[in-house]
């Protein structure tokens, strides 16, 4: 089969990505071998790929074959596994698998398993023409739905999720969504479902219009207005979900919260002075199974939609640079 594989980390310029000739995978007892049909391209991946991550241990090893949002459809099964079919067209998110007997496993926060296995982080991943997977931690994926524009729910579509649910958002409270990209762009719409009054912040124009497209009631283009003059004049916001890697928007997130509001950070900075207003400070990643199958129930009813553009697998480099350089208007999906 064709990969791209990541041999060494290194500044995207320099190709540490390949095209490479791979043997098949073979699946053990519980995995399954899918046919990969569409992949999403995750900011997460390029901090892996240029060694932004190599401190924390990931990946964990090399070479590796990045991608963590996959849709495909099984060609094999292996011994043990039950519940699914040859041809039956399913879902992988980040999380390929867990310990299954942890505190954590057994409370449904599987996403925090201190043995969990990550798909294109500690075993190989989606880019790639075939995968394997275990068959617990797959999703059948709607008929309703095409592969590209299914994939990335199994990362950003979690993601966005998962942050909104931490918010506790309710109709009537206001919530600034900051960084309206890949992931953010499924934030606002997950927003407006909650009948919040939601208000996009970004830099880029085709982000703008996009979330204006979305219904946000709201949108500032950051590089133009004075936010903390904006929310001051409104009494600032109930909650603001941060998914812009960016110290000084984090910095601003909080300080254009009410008192008790709460900040849900989907990237990593440095937050800087707190004050004794009682705000409050979550940080989010991805959610457990039981989250997964909500956003694909969500999906399948036409109220949550990927916006995307595709590439071809050996173009992943491209769509890497194209996310680098910021000039991607939501996502990119790889497309076997």
């Amino acid at each position: 089969m064709k990969a791209m594989v990541l041999e060494s980390l290194a500044p995207l310029e320099r190709s540490p990505l390949q095209l490479r000739e791979r043997a098949e995978p073979t699946p053990g007892f519980g995995q399954i071998v899918i046919r990969v049909h569409a992949c999403g391209v995750c900011r997460s991946q390029l901090h892996m790929i240029e060694g932004e991550w190599a401190a924390r241990g990931v990946p964990a090893i090399l070479p590796i074959v990045p991608g963590h949002e996959i849709v495909g459809s099984i060609v094999e099964l292996g011994p043990g596994v039950q519940g699914l079919a040859l041809g039956q067209r399913v879902g992988v998110q980040p999380l390929w698998s867990c310990c299954g007997h942890c505190a954590y496993c057994l409370t449904a926060r599987e996403n925090l398993c201190a043995n969990k296995e990550m798909a294109g982080e500690t075993i190989d991943g989606g880019f790639a023409e075939y995968m394997l997977a275990t068959a617990e931690h797959v999703y059948p994926v709607p008929e309703s739905l095409g592969d590209a524009e299914a994939a990335p729910l199994f990362c950003p579509g979690l993601a966005a999720y998962g942050a909104v649910a931490k918010a506790g958002l309710s109709p009537g409270a206001e919530v600034a969504v900051f960084g309206v990209g890949g992931v953010g762009h499924l934030v606002v719409q997950l927003a407006l479902l909650t009948g919040a009054e939601v208000t996009a912040i970004d830099r880029a124009g085709q982000h703008l219009e996009l979330a204006e497209q979305l219904g946000a009631q709201h949108v500032i283009d950051a590089s133009r207005e004075n936010l903390e003059e904006v929310f001051a004049a409104r009494g600032g916001v109930d909650a603001a979900i941060v998914f812009a890697p960016s110290d000084a928007v984090v910095q601003q997130a909080v300080r254009v919260l009410k008192p008790g509001g709460v900040a849900v950070l989907g990237v990593s900075a440095q937050v800087g002075e707190w004050s004794f207003d009682e705000k409050r400070l979550v940080s989010t990643a991805l959610g457990p199974r039981h989250q997964m199958h909500e956003v694909l129930r969500l999906a399948e009813g036409g109220k949550l939609r990927v916006h995307y553009e595709a590439f071809a697998l050996e173009d992943a480099p491209a769509a890497l640079a194209r996310l680098k350089a910021d000039n991607l208007r939501a996502r990119a999906v790889l497309v076997m």
